[in-house]
Order: structure tokens, then sequence, then C-alpha cells
């Protein structure tokens, strides 16, 4: 006698696809929807049980409900050339109104109650542009974008390990630092004026006053690379504090 016809839905119908990379557990789900009004006890067999895990394996799906399975595919060596032999069968059968016992209603169940359906297993790797779009969003940003990045990002991301003190006296040292840079700058701006004004002053009369316009240039540029060395420090610091 011919078996009874699936009365679940499935989704997807024929084929389950898995998409690489394959080094890691990848999951492929499997809805199944019981459209009628009885009770369906269903169960989820594949061919090659030590590659896969099913959850749930089996079951009972209420009239009107549905119950997503997840098939996880264990990680293996990938060959394209390899076509994929694994199938997967979804075996069905109406629930008695007086069940009590699921695995008894399976072994007592006849050949023309079970209502099955099969499906195919695919593996698919990424195309090559999605590879190309995860380089692109992995390539290092460049250094001043990165330092802002830790800047800003960082005591965001750790302040649910610190309190709010914590939290404010970082920004405060922040701001301070911000302001005792611009300062520096500031006052570097100003000796280089005044020795531009004083090389104007002195150039035809004595040949080494060139030489002191280009020492206090060089020492207001080594004040901005010393306060720029200890902002970063700091910085640092308060980096190093947070992943702590």
């Amino acid at each position: 006698m011919a078996r009874a016809e699936q009365v679940l839905v499935l989704e997807p119908q024929h084929e389950l696809k898995f998409r690489g990379p394959f080094t890691d557990v990848v999951t492929a789900t499997l809805k199944l929807t019981n459209p009628t009004d009885r009770n369906v006890c269903f169960k989820v067999k594949t061919t090659a049980p030590r590659r896969y895990c099913v959850r749930p394996n089996s079951g009972i799906i209420d009239a009107g409900n549905s119950v997503n399975v997840s098939v996880m595919l264990q990680p293996f060596d990938y060959d394209p050339n390899e076509k994929s032999k694994h199938k997967f069968m979804v075996q069905s059968l109406l629930a008695p109104y007086d069940m009590t016992d699921m695995e008894g209603v399976w072994k007592e169940a006849k050949p023309e109650e079970l209502m099955d359906s099969k499906l195919r297993c695919a593996f698919e790797m990424p195309l090559e542009n999605d590879k190309t779009h995860e380089n692109e969003s992995n390539k290092p940003v460049s250094s001043s974008t990165s330092v802002k990045t830790e800047h800003s990002v960082l005591p965001k991301s750790a302040s649910a390990s610190l309190d709010d003190g914590e939290v404010k006296k970082i920004m405060e040292e922040c701001k301070r630092l911000q302001m005792e840079v611009q300062r520096l700058r500031e006052e570097n701006v100003k000796i280089r004026d005044d020795g531009l004004r004083k090389r104007k002053v002195t150039s035809a009369a004595a040949p080494h006053a060139s030489s002191s316009v280009t020492a206090m240039r060089d020492e207001g540029l080594s004040t901005r690379i010393l306060a720029l060395c200890v902002l970063f420090f700091v910085i640092g610091v308060i980096i190093g504090k947070l992943a702590l």
C-alpha cells in the first residue's frame, strides 16, 4: 500500500544549503509547519549522522504551529570537486488523540501511516566579490584614525565595567590634556612669530642672529613633539587601564 502524502510543509522543500567556509560549524535552518487540525509527530534523519547535529531531531508539532530545526554541519576539509551525497528525511505521522508515549507511537505505527519527505544537501563557498568585500572591511586604518578610534570608542565599550566616577575622571583628564596641547601650540606659534620678527630686524646686523632664531624654532618644535608624546603616553595608560 502506498504511503500517505506528507502533511507537513517544509521550508526549504528539496535542498538544504550550507555556505562555507567549512572550518567551523555551519548551520542551516529547516522550518516544519503543520497546517492541519491534528498534532503531528516528526523525526529528522540523515544518511551521515556523524557529520551533522540536528536540534530538535524529533518532537510534536501542534495543529497550526511550526518548528525551526537547526541542522549543524561539523567542520571538514572542503573539496569543490566532490559532490555532496548527504541526504535528510523528515518522517511524520498524525499523533493519536490519546497519545502518552511518543516512542511507543513510532514503534506501533503502520507503514501506511508514515509520511516522509527527502532533502539533499548542497555546499557553497562565498563568492569572490564577497571575499573582496570582507578583505576591504578588514583593511587596517591609518595611525591617526586608530588613535582617534581608541580614544573615543574603547572607553565606551569598557564603560560597562567602570562606574560613572571613573569614566568622568578619564574624560576630565582627556580634556585637560587637550587644553594643555592647545596651550603649547599657541606658545609655539608665539615663539615662532617672535623669532621671525627678530630675524627681520637683526638679519642685516649680525649673521649669528639667524642661528639663534633657528635654535628658538627648534626649541618650539621640540616642545610640541614633547607635548604630543606626553599626550599619546597618557592615552595609552588610560587604554591599558580600561583593557585590564
